[in-house]
């Protein structure tokens, strides 16, 4: 009786462990693999992190997470409460009532504002969700054309034309302008050896 009882308990153990193996083979391997697969068949700029390169073949970053820029000569990024850091990527969660936010914003606007310029737009002194956007609202990067065109020795007009060139418009929200494509693209223009 003790025998059979021990049999019955393995009969039902074994149709379990084999469905829990067959089922780890196929969620966590096949599955994954056919995915990835398809990614690099039909998309393999995106699966491979839509990573920009200079002329030289040189990854510069991706399309798709922000990066500091440092310099007159450069469009700035919005600011990031990770840092840029990819592993620690998210927003402030500080309350618009906090006062180590409101200085915070307060010493960036002064810091961007330049002579009698229009007011700091909001994208330039306020972290992203994820602190890791690449895009500016147009406004935003038209605000720093100014400083760019005169940082690179270049006519406002050609910036503006670069600018212009890369908007990316879209039906349902703001037009945005990606930094980094930006700053290569002005970069090329011949006025700068430095590369982001």
């Amino acid at each position: 009786m003790h025998d059979t009882n021990r049999h019955n308990g393995f009969s039902y153990l074994r149709p379990a462990l084999a469905i829990i193996v067959l089922m780890t083979l196929i969620t966590g391997f096949g599955y994954p693999v056919l995915v990835s697969a398809i990614g690099q068949a039909l998309f393999p700029e995106q699966a491979n992190g839509s990573l920009i390169r200079d002329d030289q073949g040189v990854v510069r970053g991706s399309i798709l997470i922000a990066q500091r820029f440092e310099g007159e000569e450069w469009f700035h990024s919005r600011p990031s409460a990770g840092d840029f850091a990819t592993v620690s990527s998210g927003a402030s969660n500080m309350a618009a009532s906090n006062p180590a936010l409101v200085e915070r914003i307060a010493k960036d606007a002064a810091r961007l504002s330049v002579g009698a310029q229009t007011p700091v737009p909001l994208a330039l002194v306020t972290t992203s969700g994820s602190g890791l956007d690449p895009d500016l609202p147009v406004a935003a990067v038209q605000f720093q054309t100014e400083r760019v065109a005169r940082a690179r020795k270049l006519a406002p007009s050609v910036i503006a034309g670069e600018v212009d060139r890369l908007t990316q418009r879209s039906p349902i929200g703001p037009d945005v302008v990606n930094v980094l494509q930006l700053n290569l693209a002005i970069s090329a223009l011949g006025n700068e050896d430095n590369t982001p």
